[in-house]
């Protein structure tokens, strides 16, 4: 069972941040770390019988005051008994929503959605079926995504097009809720994305810059504290060299700066502020963005 607290801010400058989770489900502990042998990484990541280990769904809530914005939208609901039992995922109907709705958000007031990418454990959360048809979950938002990651989504390769619901994404471009961003920029103030591209065309990890610091919601860059070892890398990444050499470039910045970098799936590690020691980079701060840094 997952057993995650949600909806406690951490305040930071004029943001505050609060995770909010839509579950938690499974994937194959290799296809997670590559080539890195069972033998380590089961050590952190227990795996069950079946060799699946635990992901969190947790996605973060950002308020500037004016604008509440929300990273990543977990899988939703709309899955069938066999894809529940194939992922074991672990959530209650509505998960998100009713999350948000325990913590007095609406869906409705949600301004803005940034998907890191289309993947469906990241954006399955986007569309809900309502007597036969889909709408979006937050209907007054707009949603922020990489052009690359869209088009590249449109028509994705044999190896990863199971990880797309194509179904999805033109509705939001019908609607006029579409975002399609170019490359790294601040699309909203005080707000930059950066795009990574080893893991998926376009992914992008997105920064909330604030006068007290800046807090990075790292996606499938980083979907672990302990991928934070560089050569640990998902055996989903389609261009594994090049997700070393932007997880390098990432963390180097993350160092200099004093990130305190969100983790996606980590059901234990929420959130780190690294440091680079003994030639690797590693934690010296973990907590929850309930409790914040020391």
């Amino acid at each position: 069972m997952c057993t995650v607290e949600s909806g406690v801010i951490m305040n930071l400058g004029n943001c505050s941040f609060r995770a909010f989770h839509d579950g938690c489900f499974k994937l194959d502990g290799g296809a997670m770390f590559g080539v890195v042998p069972k033998v380590m990484w089961e050590k952190k990541h227990p795996a069950d019988e079946m060799n699946r280990i635990d992901l969190d769904l947790r996605c973060m809530l950002v308020d500037q005051g004016d604008r509440h914005i929300l990273v990543d939208t977990g899988m939703g609901d709309r899955w069938d008994e066999k894809k529940i039992g194939v992922f074991g995922l672990d959530r209650r109907p509505n998960q998100l929503v009713a999350e948000l709705a325990e913590a007095g958000i609406t869906r409705e007031s949600i301004t803005d959605v940034i998907l890191t990418h289309l993947h469906f454990d990241h954006a399955g959360g986007v569309l809900r079926e309502v007597d036969g048809k889909l709408e979006p979950v937050f209907p007054e938002a707009q949603h922020w995504i990489q052009k690359r990651q869209w088009d590249w989504a449109a028509s994705p390769s044999e190896r990863d097009r199971a990880s797309f619901r194509l179904e999805d994404f033109e509705i939001l471009a019908e609607l006029g809720k579409l975002q399609l961003v170019e490359g790294g920029q601040e699309i909203i103030p005080g707000v930059r994305v950066h795009p990574v591209n080893g893991h998926t065309p376009g992914q992008q990890l997105v920064e909330f810059h604030t006068e007290k610091g800046t807090v990075a919601f790292c996606g499938d860059l980083l979907p672990f504290l302990s991928q934070a070892h560089v050569p640990w890398i998902m055996g989903f990444d389609l261009n594994p060299l090049l997700t070393v050499a932007e997880k390098k470039q990432f963390l180097t910045r993350a160092v200099e700066d004093k990130y305190i970098l969100v983790f996606e799936h980590d059901t234990i590690n929420e959130a780190a502020i690294l440091v680079f020691d003994e030639g690797r980079f590693q934690p010296s701060q973990v907590f929850t963005l309930a409790e914040g840094p020391a």
